[in-house]
């Protein structure tokens, strides 16, 4: 029930110096610490894997093999060592009749490569890399407070307002899915994109989304639906990026934000300039259908025209209710205080944020 160093020191262990390899263990702990690092919930992540095991690779599926391969080595390593122990352990104690050395795959700590998780954590990374919590010219965590630098994103630049879009479709230059493609040539080129997108999507559909789209769409579609529950859950329910999603089966407007960059003027600019806009858009895409509508097209054409302008107009009614649940907030000004944590500040602004 309790237990202090005296009660430690009491324990009957049998210790033969001559026969116990130190290396063993301090290789094992390296191994262990380097595979939990490797996610970004460590306090010492540095980058993603797939970045740091990238070497001269062009392409995102060639980064992820490298990392593949290193992660096999490792897990395969450290298996050999535990069951190295087990053996100087069973021998210390004469149970070479009793017990079996062997290490079980299922017991090995660390892991291996997952092409579907790690693709969804490499675009966490991203999304970090947009909202300034990680940047492509900086190793580890570079902003979580205190005053931004927007020097520190020269490769890749950060998001200047904090505010990222996420629709159904590319209303705004830093709509989360033009971003991200341009986040993956960045690191891989122009040359092979579409190659890269497609191994990406692949991966997604791996995860459980929709194979019937587009790349773009499956990335888009794994935004819109998948990306914050993923978040969500990485974090044990205490995200640090925020979605602003209007209530209705649709999801007309959603927009990440990073906690870390919020201010009492954010929920203002998620309404005026992107919400409003959004609205704007809508309308003139409205006018545009209803052209098509009273033309002289073909009744395929026509018809989906109507199909389309009877979604947006669904749309246009969850905008104007969300607008006035955020116009109430927005006037309050609202301040964060982040030693708070996330639980007490995210429940501020629950009638507008994505329910976790």
């Amino acid at each position: 029930m309790n237990y202090g160093s005296g009660s430690v020191s009491k324990i009957p262990v049998k210790f033969n110096e001559s026969k116990f390899n130190k290396e063993i263990v301090i290789d094992n702990i390296n191994i262990s610490k380097r595979d939990w690092d490797s996610f970004e919930t460590s306090w010492d992540f540095r980058k993603h894997p797939i970045l740091t095991y990238k070497n001269e690779a062009d392409t995102i599926k060639e980064a992820f093999n490298n990392w593949s391969e290193f992660a096999e080595e490792q897990f395969y390593h450290l298996k050999e060592n535990e069951e190295k122990l087990n053996e100087i352990f069973i021998k210390i104690y004469g149970l070479e009749g009793e017990l079996n050395p062997e290490v079980k795959e299922k017991d090995v700590t660390v892991r291996k490569a997952d092409r579907a998780r790690d693709i969804r954590s490499f675009m966490s990374y991203a999304v970090g890399c947009m909202l300034g919590r990680y940047s492509l010219d900086e190793e580890g965590l570079v902003y979580a407070g205190g005053e931004f630098d927007h020097s520190k994103y020269e490769t890749f630049k950060v998001d200047k307002d904090g505010i990222i879009p996420v629709l159904d479709k590319e209303y705004f230059d830093d709509d989360i899915v033009a971003r991200f493609v341009e986040f993956v040539r960045v690191i891989f080129g122009e040359e092979n994109s579409e190659e890269n997108l497609k191994y990406i999507a692949d991966a997604l559909i791996e995860g459980g989304t929709s194979g019937q789209d587009t790349a773009r769409e499956t990335i888009r579609r794994y935004f819109l639906f998948d990306f914050i529950k993923d978040h969500t859950s990485e974090y044990n329910k205490c995200p640090i990026y925020w979605l602003f999603q209007s209530d209705g089966r649709g999801k007309a407007f959603n927009a990440l934000i990073y906690m870390h960059r919020y201010d009492k003027g954010t929920v203002s600019r998620v309404r005026t300039d992107y919400l409003h806009e959004l609205q704007n858009k809508i309308e003139s895409e409205k006018v545009r259908l209803q052209n098509i509508i009273n033309s002289d097209l073909s009744g395929r054409q026509r018809t989906q025209a109507k199909k389309e302008l009877e979604t947006l107009e669904k749309q246009t009614a969850e905008l104007k209710e969300y607008d006035q649940k955020l116009n109430h907030l927005a006037n309050q000004q609202i301040e964060i205080d982040l030693d708070d944590g996330v639980k007490e500040n995210y429940a501020k602004f629950d009638e507008v944020l994505k329910k976790i």
